[in-house]
Order: C-alpha cells, then sequence, then structure tokens
C-alpha cells in the first residue's frame, strides 16, 4: 500500500496518462491489490482493478465445499454486496446482471482465494491528476469496502445463505420440467409485471399470480420444500385475453426465465426449459446461408431458398431466419408474440387464399408449420395470440389472461373450433424437410480476435456486436 501511495505522490497535477504508473500489483497485508489496465483519458473507460484475498483471511472456506450452482450465488451475492457499498462513491463500480443471477466474473473463487474484480474512474481536474484524492479513495475507502465484502464477520450471512437456497431451488425446479412433461412452471404468488420496460424490478402493488386448478402441479425443492404452480404442458400453448390483461407480460416472464432470479424478484419460482428461445421479426438484418424452404420457396426469379443469404430481409424472412436458426441450434421450445412477429408469416387466411393463389405466394405460414415442429421434431411453442383465432386448431393448451390472472380456456377453445370450423385450407408440404443443425466454432472466433479483423462492441446492456453486417 505504501509502495502506491508514493507513486501516486509524485503524480499530483500531472498529465492525465500518468496514471499509468500506477499499473502493478500491490500489498494490502490481508489481500492483494492488481491495477491490471489504466485509462489514459479521464472520459475513456474506467480503469480495471482486482482485489484477491486468501480463503483463510475470509472466513468462508465453507462455501468451497458446496455445489458448482450454490457457489454461483454466492458470487453473485459478494457482487451485490460490494456494489451496495459503492452506491455512494461514484468513483468505483462492479458490473452486475440486473435481476438475474448469471455465472460472470466480477467475483472469482478459485484454489487460492476469492477475487473482486471492479472499475475505477481515477480522479482528475480537467485532464490534471488529483492524486490526492486518488490516495483517500486506493488506500482508505477501497480497502474498507473490500474488506466488508471479504470478510465472513463483515458480512450477513443469513441474507447470503438464503440468496444462495433461493437460486438452488430455481435449479431444482428447471431440472424436474422433463419429466413432468412441462416446458415451464409458474409458481403461485409469482409477480410477472415489472415496473416499466426499461426497468426490470417487480412492479409494486401488482397482483399475484394464481394458477387455474387445471393446470396446477406441485413440484419439490431442496429448501422451500413443496411449491404450487401452474405447469405448460410441452405441445402448442395458446396465451390469449385481450389487450391490457397480461398475455405479453406472461411470455416476458417465461422469456426470462431460462435464467434464475434474486429474491424478492418475484420471478424466482418461475423456471423455464434452458434452451428456451424468443423469436420475432427484425427488418433489415442479414442472413447467412440458411435453409429456410420449410418457410418460403419459389421466390420471384428462381432465387434459391434452401442456402439462402440477403444483407436486408424483411419482415416475414427475417422471422424464418430467426426460427431456422434456433431450430439448428437445438432450441426445443420457442416463445412469440403476434406484436413482434410478420403478420404474413404468422397466418393467411381464407380469403387471401382465395385472392392470391398458392403458387403465387413464396411464405408458408407458421399456422401449418408449427403442428409439424411438435409431431416430427418435439419442439413446444408458447404463443401470444390475440388477433387470430386459425391457432386454435393446432392448439394442445389455451391459457386466457384475465387481470393478469390465467384461466385455462383449453375446453372452450375446442368447442369454438367445433361450432365455427375454418374454411382455410392447409398449405406446404407433408412434411418438415430436414436442415442442418448448428454450432458456434468458438475456436475459430478467438483465431479472428486474435488476428485483429473485428473487434466485439458493447453500447449498452442488450447487445454485443460481433464485427460489421
Amino acid at each position: 500500500m505504501e509502495q502506491l501511495e508514493a507513486k501516486l505522490k509524485k503524480l499530483e497535477k500531472r498529465n492525465y496518462r500518468s496514471y499509468t504508473a500506477i499499473k502493478g500489483k500491490y500489498d494490502f497485508t490481508d489481500f492483494t491489490l492488481y491495477i491490471d489496465n489504466v485509462q489514459s483519458d479521464p472520459y475513456a473507460p474506467p480503469s480495471r482493478l482486482r482485489a484477491k484475498r486468501a480463503w483463510s483471511l475470509t472466513h468462508l472456506q465453507w462455501l468451497q465445499e458446496t455445489s458448482l450452482d450454490y457457489q454461483r450465488a454466492a458470487r453473485d451475492f459478494l457482487a451485490r454486496h460490494f456494489s451496495q457499498l459503492l452506491e455512494k462513491d461514484a468513483t468505483l463500480s462492479i458490473a452486475l446482471s440486473g435481476q438475474t443471477v448469471l455465472d460472470h466474473t466480477s467475483v472469482v473463487f478459485d484454489d487460492e482465494g476469492i477475487e473482486l474484480r471492479y472499475n475505477m474512474n481515477l480522479p482528475a481536474d480537467g485532464r490534471e491528476i488529483l492524486a490526492k484524492r486518488a490516495i483517500n479513495i486506493l488506500t482508505f475507502h477501497m480497502p474498507k469496502y473490500v474488506r466488508r465484502t471479504l470478510l465472513a464477520r463483515e458480512l450477513p450471512i443469513e441474507e447470503l445463505k438464503e440468496h444462495c437456497k433461493v437460486i438452488v431451488d430455481q435449479v431444482a425446479l428447471r431440472r424436474q420440467l422433463a419429466e413432468h412433461n412441462l416446458v415451464a412452471f409458474v409458481a403461485n404468488g409469482s409477480i410477472l409485471p415489472r415496473i416499466a420496460g426499461n426497468n426490470d424490478r417487480p412492479m409494486k402493488e401488482a397482483i399475484a399470480f394464481q394458477s387455474p386448478a387445471s393446470l396446477e402441479i406441485e413440484l419439490s425443492t431442496p429448501n422451500k420444500g413443496l411449491i404450487k404452480g401452474m405447469g405448460i404442458p410441452k405441445g402448442i400453448t395458446l396465451i390469449v385475453g385481450g389487450g391490457f390483461h397480461g398475455k405479453s407480460t406472461l411470455l416476458n416472464a417465461l422469456e426470462r426465465s431460462i435464467y434464475d432470479h434474486i429474491p424478492g424478484d418475484g420471478r424466482e419460482y418461475i423456471v423455464t426449459e434452458e434452451s428456451t428461445t424468443k423469436i420475432q421479426a427484425e427488418d433489415g438484418r442479414c442472413v447467412h446461408s440458411l435453409n429456410l424452404s420449410n418457410y418460403i420457396n419459389h421466390l420471384p426469379m428462381g432465387k434459391d431458398t434452401t442456402c439462402f443469404s440477403t444483407q436486408d430481409a424483411s419482415g416475414s424472412t427475417s422471422q424464418a431466419a430467426w426460427l431456422q436458426e434456433s431450430l439448428e441450434a437445438q432450441a426445443k421450445t420457442l416463445l412469440i408474440d403476434e406484436d413482434t412477429s410478420a403478420t404474413n408469416f404468422m397466418i393467411r387466411d381464407e380469403r387471401m387464399q382465395a385472392l392470391v393463389s398458392n403458387g403465387a405466394e413464396p411464405i408458408t405460414p407458421l399456422v401449418d408449420r408449427i403442428g409439424q415442429l411438435r409431431d416430427e421434431l418435439g419442439v413446444s411453442t408458447i404463443l401470444v395470440m390475440g388477433g387470430s383465432g386459425d391457432y386454435l386448431d393446432v392448439a394442445d393448451t389455451v391459457i386466457q389472461m384475465h387481470d393478469y390472472q390465467a384461466v385455462d380456456v383449453t375446453k372452450q377453445a375446442k368447442d369454438v373450433v367445433l361450432s365455427h370450423p375454418t374454411t382455410r385450407k392447409k398449405e406446404g408440404s407433408e412434411h418438415l424437410l430436414p436442415t442442418m443443425t448448428r454450432q458456434l466454432n468458438r475456436s475459430s472466433l478467438q483465431a479472428i480476435l486474435q488476428e485483429g479483423k473485428f473487434r466485439i462492441q458493447t453500447k449498452n446492456k442488450n447487445s454485443l456486436r460481433f464485427g460489421r453486417e
């Protein structure tokens, strides 16, 4: 620590780039500080630091004997605890994963100890170094935050254990889905609505979820015991209902529940089969060498769709591509919301069939393929649909959302199908044409990165950009 302080004292009022002199390793007696990367400008991304403490000095060695999921949850808890300590210090920050618990690297467990990885905006006045302030942060405040995070007696241990138990229970619930022939489970008492589209925290005073009796199932967990809730079976499930009654809210909760959620989120006992993928239209995206012939064929000018490429896909083509890519990546459950779908990819009613002949329409609508996806590939679909009754013919389960509560209307839907039979003709081939599987070649991606051919960009918390389109 004295070495770092001495270096900083020499930098007072010097040009900001001089901060690079503090890069290195420093002994703080009970932990080691690593300054790995130093920002070259006060407006550049913050400097990257690590603090590592030996297991014997943390008194948290018992975590080494727990399961991998328990350790993942413990690392997440420590990162969140450290972040809370930093709330009044704008210079320090640590990366978190929102309301979900992911296997990130903000906190690392290894054989030697626990490592915190965080960022620091080194203080400056314009582009002049404020060394005294940096010394105050790095040698007084920061060590205090590290010790309060990496020492058992400074931690709320019962909160840590509860955090981990909730995550372990979610993993246990997800593992039971297949044996109960389910693709998702929504526990009674769950809170589905969020504060806003850009705020993933639970809405206050929201109506707690309650399963319809016909779909209620009881699953077991190692910590909380038996939990009752709605089981969504494999097959084709329609979520119907009036506008603003919670259809998309339920689908969004299912979409996010391939991940585990923190205690108090409201979705901590909602789980979805882990290969689940949400697909939608994405106008203007590129498509590379995809076999779209099950959904799009006999294009004008004889363009081949068995190995289709474009730099500017339409809504229907982009959604077909997203679907095909998901199947090739071994997705076994698809989530679709009509609000974000291309209408001509989803449906083609009898009047349009009468006006535009099948031979003049290249698109085979999903309504004519969704049953084949289920029967031939074992792919389930959960579909929000409020504007077309054609999907009632192929649905196995129909859930109506009313005032954010689920009602099983499967029998009523089948009665509607019988009393209002469709007159539209089924389109497409009798069976799906075979397609290839898809797997990311990580070694080739790493080679391209090392060659410097393109960079990975993170413009926000919702996307990564690889190279250029």
